[in-house]
């Protein structure tokens, strides 16, 4: 983050647990960061890495054999960790919003698209249903939908997966929020809508000022969009920069690999094989000793299998956790050559 940007959330060691058959499962591990007021700070990562428990747990979401920790959650200067759920519940909706990532299913099915717009507004506004009617049209009208009155009668079925997409957006905005958690929000969605929706997003953010917290696995996206990159893995932060540092300096080996794995015009032909990480995600269940990625690494070493891997400061706010000095092995033709 800028360091002229005012941090609007500080994250200090943030840990979700729970119980499964197999025993302890470690889904997010000692995770800090910050996020500055109006920018955008990107989680980046594998699916089963833990970006979208992150995010439930900062909006406390978690599924009831969860168990959260934290040093301290700062959001406006109140810690999240320390309030009650019902001082939580008064920000969620209201000063802090999420897009999830498949509205068809966040949508209830069996409410009218105009009765869920309005509940957020007369719950936390003290609102008239008339006042709430009167901003779910501006709302809908603010996202680009046309003929917005109408579409309040209408239910989620009725609508198609961008115009659901885009109600979620509004019913997300109709409090203004200054912070805004957006969970892979164009995964559902066709190339063209994708590119809509994260241009709606970036043009209700220079107008209202909020910040974003997006989710995502498609490092286009990140590049589009971010300040601020964190690239998760394991349940772990392992890198966290600017885009520019993170994607134009990488110093993990996982972040080198996510980079070599994008097709890129004119390097790979007809036959030719694009890049891959060998490996799966290793299991999040039981103690864990070392880096969780050393299984996949190719320049993985005795080092790496011991104690927790501290973060180490690559300069100018670049972070990654990794015993190799910054820079060891990188560059995406190296990275190409390591994994083949």
């Amino acid at each position: 983050m800028s360091a002229n940007s005012q941090a609007l959330l500080q994250v200090d060691g943030l840990s979700v647990e729970m119980d499964v058959p197999a025993g302890l499962l470690h889904a997010v591990s000692d995770v800090s960061f910050e996020v500055g007021s109006g920018r955008t700070f990107c989680l980046v990562g594998e699916s089963g890495c833990g970006k979208t428990m992150t995010s439930l747990a900062l909006m406390q979401l978690l599924p009831r054999k969860a168990r959260l920790s934290a040093r301290r959650i700062l959001f406006e200067g109140r810690d999240l960790a320390r309030m009650s759920p019902r001082e939580v519940a008064q920000l969620r909706g209201d000063r802090m919003g999420m897009i999830f990532q498949d509205p068809m299913t966040a949508l209830n099915p069996v409410y009218t698209v105009g009765d869920q717009l309005a509940e957020v507004y007369v719950r936390h506004r003290r609102a008239s249903r008339g006042q709430a009617r009167d901003r779910a049209v501006e709302l809908l009208e603010r996202v680009g939908i046309m003929s917005a009155g109408q579409r309040l009668a209408q239910y989620p079925h009725q609508l198609s997966g961008g115009l659901r997409q885009r109600v979620m957006i509004a019913m997300t905005l109709m409090c203004e929020p200054s912070l805004v958690i957006a969970d892979e929000p164009t995964t559902a969605l066709d190339v063209t809508v994708q590119v809509q929706i994260l241009q709606l997003l970036k043009k209700l953010q220079a107008e209202m000022g909020m910040a974003i917290i997006l989710i995502t696995h498609n490092l286009g996206v990140v590049a589009r969009m971010a300040d601020d990159v964190a690239v998760m893995y394991g349940g772990r932060i392992v890198e966290s920069g600017s885009p520019t540092q993170v994607f134009g300096r990488a110093s993990h080996p996982y972040t080198r690999g996510l980079m070599a794995c994008m097709p890129t015009r004119g390097e790979a032909g007809p036959g030719q094989r694009l890049g891959s990480i060998p490996g799966t995600v290793p299991s999040l269940v039981g103690e864990h000793q070392g880096c969780a990625f050393r299984n996949r690494c190719a320049h993985a070493g005795d080092a790496c299998g011991h104690g927790v891997i501290a973060m180490r400061d690559a300069g100018g706010g670049h972070h990654y956790r990794c015993v190799l000095a910054a820079g060891a092995g990188s560059g995406r033709h190296a990275v190409q050559e390591a994994l083949q």
